[in-house]
């Protein structure tokens, strides 16, 4: 079997926490090198912004990157994509007829969020294939849980079009499916719940000093009480909430000296570093919050390993990968009580979850973690057991019975084609 997934907008080649580069980004990354090791093919195109990569990037056995050109390589903003949707499906039918003398041929393809799920949609019904589409985050229910109504009704139009037409939907928690359905008219037959994972080889607590190892080496006082962030800086993944229910922390005059590690970079129109930094400085935290650049994994591990909280007040989150990492690092996690997370999170076993966004109200739920360390040494060992149920592999073969699940099911040219959009 061979795979064509469709990951536009974000390549799984960048690094998360830059640009609009972040979960999908591992999800697809992951997914596509588990899949391989299956025996199970996997092409990921995406729009190609950095030419010195070139056309195909052989990344392990069986998974490549193909770098499709659409639009100039720098200077398109995420919202400006939609533009390009055609020399990017156009770029796509080249590479296949070009590669053609040499049998190449996809059976399934899987889309990744609406942009290329567009995409998708067009090359399954003009190839006859099955479509399988993951939405990752869905207009409707950002709107619905985030700081603003940001996401227009056209997107959300070319999502019902996705809803109605693709085969399977691929979705990550059973809560993300009951959003669909008060969301968008949606069939549940064609459903999948696929659970993401985490790379628990390398997101460990390793031995008992590396706590200590890892704030020497980010220059993180040793006897500190240290909460982390780890996401894209803009409004909807909550770093603000954070912010401000530390402020709230340092007026209550809580014990010992507390530190914040901020690890990502601005995303989306109208953020920035400095926008985060005026909110620390306002909160009259500036001095103990330490703003830090998107890591690799394997430079991540140290900031979850050198925290004793990583915070996840995000507004929505279809699962929460870096709860997942940082307990799998042995990190208790503090959560916002929204879309996958209940799921990441065990409740007052792992960590606990928040309701709400109210800055007293994670004030509180920081401040019992921070002071109760037998609770909080007790939730990082369960936590990492906890982490340990879900891996990429896992993943992989649930992705792979739903790609052969599709095709048992397809019959080329049967299908109905429905507007959707209404």
């Amino acid at each position: 079997m061979r795979v064509a997934m469709i990951s536009m907008h974000t390549s799984p080649l960048e690094q998360p926490g830059t640009g609009d580069a972040g979960g999908m980004n591992v999800y697809v990354a992951n997914t596509a090198t588990q899949l391989a090791r299956l025996g199970v093919a996997v092409d990921v195109f995406t729009r190609a912004t950095h030419p010195s990569q070139g056309e195909i990037v052989e990344v392990a056995p069986g998974y490549r990157v193909i770098n499709v050109v659409a639009g100039p390589y720098e200077g398109l903003e995420k919202e400006d994509l939609p533009t390009q949707l055609t020399a990017f499906a156009g770029g796509i039918v080249h590479f296949v007829r070009e590669q053609s003398d040499a049998g190449l041929k996809y059976g399934i393809i899987h889309s990744h969020y609406w942009l290329s799920g567009q995409v998708g949609w067009l090359l399954a019904d003009l190839v006859g294939v099955p479509l399988v589409h993951t939405g990752h985050t869905w207009a409707a229910v950002k709107n619905a849980y985030g700081t603003d109504s940001s996401e227009g009704e056209a997107r959300r139009i070319c999502e019902q079009q996705l809803v109605d037409n693709a085969d399977t939907l691929v979705v990550n928690t059973p809560d993300e499916t009951v959003e669909l359905a008060r969301f968008y008219d949606v069939d549940a037959e064609k459903i999948a719940v696929v659970s993401p994972g985490a790379d628990t080889e390398l997101f460990t607590p390793g031995t008992d000093r590396n706590t200590e190892k890892a704030r020497r080496e980010l220059g993180v006082p040793v006897h500190s009480k240290v909460i982390a962030f780890v996401g894209r800086l803009q409004d909807f993944k909550g770093p603000q909430v954070l912010l401000r229910a530390v402020g709230e922390l340092t007026r209550r005059g809580v014990d010992g000296p507390l530190r914040v590690l901020v690890c990502g970079g601005a995303s989306g129109a109208g953020s920035s570093v400095e926008h985060y930094r005026d909110i620390a400085r306002e909160e009259g935290i500036g001095g103990i919050v330490r703003f830090l650049g998107p890591r690799p994994p394997q430079e991540l591990v140290r900031i979850y390993q050198a925290a004793d909280i990583v915070a996840v007040p995000s507004y929505n989150e279809s699962f929460g990968l870096v709860a997942i990492e940082a307990q799998a690092a042995g990190t208790p996690v503090a959560a916002a009580r929204v879309g996958g997370l209940p799921i990441a999170v065990a409740d007052g076993e792992t960590g606990v979850l928040v309701d709400g966004h109210d800055t007293r109200t994670w004030a509180d739920a920081l401040e019992r973690l921070l002071t109760d360390d037998s609770l909080r040494l007790s939730m990082s060992h369960a936590a990492v057991a906890h982490a340990s149920t879900f891996s990429w592999a896992a993943s992989a073969r649930k992705l792979r019975d739903v790609y052969e699940a599709a095709l048992d099911g397809f019959v080329p040219g049967a299908g109905t084609r429905r507007p959707g959009g209404v």
